[in-house]
């Protein structure tokens, strides 16, 4: 949490009252893909391409770390990007027959 450095002044009863407005900074998601036996390799990397904007190199890597850990954080965004992000990636992974499980998990 950060302070706005220009503070408010409001007149109460003749009074000047100075206040500090807080600035909060939303809380980070990660969006997390889960391996399965059944969505494709290429798949996945299609996926972290087409929904999470990585090039190539970077959604092979990932794609891997899925594949060998079981699971893997894939990108960080706000609640709503991030929420939205795994609705479009589940609807398009069942629209295509894959099973792929994305899920979110507040950032640490």
């Amino acid at each position: 949490m950060g302070k706005k450095n220009t503070p408010t002044v409001r007149t109460d009863d003749d009074t000047l009252v100075m206040e500090d407005e807080e600035i909060h900074v939303p809380r980070r998601y990660d969006i997390v893909l889960h391996n399965d036996d059944f969505t494709t390799q290429d798949f996945v990397v299609h996926i972290l391409v087409t929904f999470l904007h990585k090039n190539q190199n970077d959604a092979h890597i990932l794609m891997l770390k899925v594949h060998r850990e079981g699971k893997a954080r894939v990108g960080s965004y706000s609640k709503d990007i991030a929420e939205t992000k795994v609705q479009l990636i589940t609807a398009y992974s069942r629209h295509h027959g894959m099973p792929l499980l994305a899920t979110l998990e507040l950032a640490s």
